[in-house]
């Protein structure tokens, strides 16, 4: 899987304060999230009975002073689908560079910025934990602000196919999921290959024995993400950190989807691409420890 799925416990040692935080929202989400959803269901789900419907999509870009990436590829990328009933949301968190100026340059109507007025500490800075949640507030305030009747999520380094946006919605549609992702294309050190996605049950998220007979749902990368809008209420959690296994931000979230009983698709289609940075020879985590100084420094909190 991406690097946002490979690795869930970083060496850390956990606090009784990371236990107890992280137990209380474990359990919290567990009761009422299956709850929530019954409820989003009984008041939206008859806005999603027509297959053929083209409904706003709002793409949701978190991004942190990557300004001419975040145009070069994100944003060229979502501006170029062949589906066009799109919102571009993308929140900034609290970025200090030029990236207000160069989206101001975009002409594109669909395009909106927000960027968030503080870095403020949200967790231990390491330079595992700015993997693990580093985007989840900035992700959080895309989805609320979002539009749209479905969400998608991309990085502000990934990219997508042309299609991407048309073959999901289409494939959600049909299926009457609730939830879709696929397949991406990852580079590591020169090397592209297609990367699957992971059944929710499978051991690297459950570390029980492997079932023979597993029918959970694949979940696929981030940047493959499409799901109705009604799922919002089920945000990213800014204390995975503490867990002990899961602590990413995008892997709690869809698993905390599987268990709420969302009615999740997989594509077997490559819809994505996972791209190293420039000066960067592999992504994910494997990145980010690669080049741990410049990372720390880089993402380091407001005063």
């Amino acid at each position: 899987m991406e690097g946002s799925m490979s690795d869930r416990t970083g060496g850390k040692v956990r606090t009784i304060e990371d236990r107890l935080v992280a137990g209380f929202n474990s359990w919290r989400f567990a009761v009422m999230e299956p709850i929530q959803l019954r409820l989003a269901r009984m008041k939206h789900e008859h806005e999603y009975r027509d297959p053929n419907q083209m409904p706003l999509i709002t793409v949701c870009v978190p991004t942190y002073n990557r300004g001419p990436l975040l145009i070069e590829r994100a944003v060229a990328s979502v501006l170029s689908q062949t589906y066009e009933n799109l919102e571009l949301m993308i929140v900034g968190d609290h970025c200090t560079d030029n990236t207000a100026e160069l989206l101001a340059e975009i002409r594109d109507p669909r395009l909106r910025f927000y960027n968030l007025p503080s870095r403020s500490r949200k967790y231990t800075q390491t330079v595992e934990n700015h993997w693990f949640v580093g985007g989840a507030t900035p992700a959080n305030k895309a989805m609320e602000l979002a539009r749209g009747q479905w969400i998608a999520r991309v990085d502000d380094d990934d990219t997508w196919t042309p299609d991407h946006l048309e073959k999901l919605l289409r494939f959600a549609q049909q299926g009457r999921y609730e939830f879709v992702s696929g397949l991406y294309v990852e580079e590591r050190f020169g090397e592209r290959k297609v990367v699957d996605g992971v059944r929710a049950l499978d051991p690297y998220y459950t570390r029980r024995p492997a079932d023979p007979n597993d029918s959970s749902p694949k979940i696929g990368g981030v940047s493959t993400w499409l799901y109705r809008s009604y799922l919002r209420f089920m945000r990213y959690n800014v204390d995975c950190w503490r867990k002990e296994w899961n602590r990413v931000w995008d892997v709690d979230l869809s698993l905390r989807i599987h268990g709420a009983g969302v009615r999740m698709g997989f594509l077997d289609e490559v819809v994505s691409f996972v791209l190293p940075r420039p000066g960067e020879s592999s992504v994910g985590l494997e990145a980010y420890k690669l080049t741990e100084k410049d990372k720390l420094e880089q993402y380091k909190f407001d005063a």
